[in-house]
């Protein structure tokens, strides 16, 4: 079984890269909107965890161009893109009550970056995992702040050409404009766009965000415990953020997620899927490696739920690209998850994943209008983001073939979270990488817990 899992390694990495040139991208022609002009965000786009900017970097081998051309072309085709999908062009800003909109004011846009390096990506090492060490790929702002929104371009793209050819797409994209289906959509019109030289949209994108607003009075139908405020009475928190984290990944075969499924089917008949599964033995080897006190404490799980196909009165538009990702939320006490069965646990995240229905997305849109939260709560918390179905590799042929990577950058600064990466040298939807921030000691705990299937 020891096979069914690899532990992924990755180098020690300082990338030297010049910055060439930082430019505004504009909408190529006219959009719907004028400086003063605001759109409405749902209470699902402004939440507290999506008031964040999420890095991804794609790689592409060598090019058959020069720096200046795959700059340019990536330029106009988001310049073209930005069209359609003008809110790309405005920014964030803060209303009554603490509510987001974007707005829209005179020269504003996109931001785009070309830069190069003197490495060659074969330098890089091998490309499978994320690598802090990646960073200067990724465009900041001098002296920008950690999670700050306000007043930035909504997106930011860095180039990055190496010595041998290829190079790099750094990319931030505003979480409260797009969830992880959202991002792949856009990214897919930008590539397509830049390969066929005109804009194509296909679906065309959908803003429409008031299909969320909150029902007057709000109707908070459940308790919503992926919010909760939660007294912090547990060894797990604390033991994280003060300990020296390293980030571990580990390759699972097609073998291992079968077996795994295979062992976790609940004794109700009802079954599981494959997450549910890989959900419940992650969680469960992660309390396990923390060695998690005491046994009484109440920890969470929360994943997100696409609940796009859930929402039938009336349905949601085809190219609606804002976050319809609903937070789902497991419990279960340290005791059950230590000494419990897997297909018990297994039972939780499904209950969990099913509970969200339509009048669960109803019901959070109303509970944030009533209680927005103002802060991230990480008391006795994982949260598994899956990021497998979201074509990320499929999207992303901007001329020059499938990127070699493509994913995250550096998962230290979250340690509660961990993230399920699609495996980009196999066949999609075989292999998978999973990827989560531990000190070494609990890393290699957890390494064993991860083994530990009957």
């Amino acid at each position: 079984m020891a096979s069914w899992i690899e532990e992924l390694q990755f180098p020690h990495l300082h990338i030297p890269i010049t910055i060439d040139h930082v430019s505004p991208v504009f909408p190529a022609g006219p959009i719907p909107t004028a400086p003063g002009d605001s759109l409405y965000l749902s209470n699902l786009d402004d939440v507290i965890g999506a008031r964040v900017f999420t890095p991804t970097v794609y790689f592409y081998q060598s090019v058959e161009s020069n720096k200046k051309s795959v700059g340019k072309v990536l330029h106009d085709a988001l310049s073209n893109v930005l069209v359609p999908y003008y809110p790309f062009s405005g920014r964030l800003r803060e209303t009554k009550n603490g509510k987001l909109e974007v707005f829209f004011g005179p020269n504003q846009g996109a931001l785009m970056v070309e830069a190069h390096s003197d490495v060659s990506i074969k330098d890089l090492g091998d490309l499978a995992v994320p690598n802090p060490g990646w960073t200067p790929l990724i465009y900041r702002f001098p002296n920008e702040e950690p999670y700050q929104v306000f007043d930035m371009p909504l997106v930011i793209a860095q180039v990055t050409s190496f010595s041998c050819g290829g190079f790099s797409l750094g990319l931030r994209l505003c979480h409260c404009l797009v969830d992880g289906l959202g991002a792949m959509q856009f990214v897919g019109a930008w590539a397509a766009t830049a390969r066929a030289g005109a804009a194509v949209t296909c679906p065309e994108p959908c803003w429409e965000r008031d299909f969320f607003k909150p029902r007057v009075p709000p109707i908070v139908k459940f308790p919503h415990a992926e919010f909760m405020k939660i007294d912090d009475g547990s060894s797990l928190t604390s033991t994280l953020w003060q300990a020296k984290l390293v980030q571990k990944c580990f390759k699972m075969n097609q073998e291992f997620q079968n077996q795994l499924k295979q062992l976790a089917q609940p004794d109700d008949g009802q079954g599981c899927t494959s997450f549910d599964a890989l959900a419940a033995h992650i969680w469960r080897s992660w309390v396990k490696a923390l060695n998690v006190t005491p046994l009484d404490y109440e920890l969470r799980l929360t994943f997100s739920v696409n609940a796009r196909q859930k929402l039938l009165k009336p349905p949601l538009r085809d190219g609606y690209y804002g976050n319809v990702l609903c937070l789902a939320c497991a419990t279960s006490t340290v005791s059950q998850l230590i000494d419990g069965q897997l297909s018990a646990i297994a039972r939780l995240v499904r209950e969990a994943r099913q509970s969200v229905t339509e009048e669960y997305v109803r019901s959070t849109v109303d509970y944030i209008d009533v209680d927005r939260p103002t802060r991230l709560e990480f008391a006795g918390k994982l949260t598994i983001t899956q990021w497998t179905r979201f074509s990320i590799y499929e999207r992303a042929d901007f001329g020059w073939g499938l990127p070699v990577y493509a994913g995250p950058i550096d998962l230290t600064p979250t340690p509660q979270v961990c993230v399920i990466l699609p495996d980009g040298e196999v066949v999609p939807g075989k292999s998978i990488v999973v990827c989560i921030c531990l000190s070494e000691a609990a890393a290699s705990k957890f390494r064993e817990c991860l083994l530990e299937i009957p």
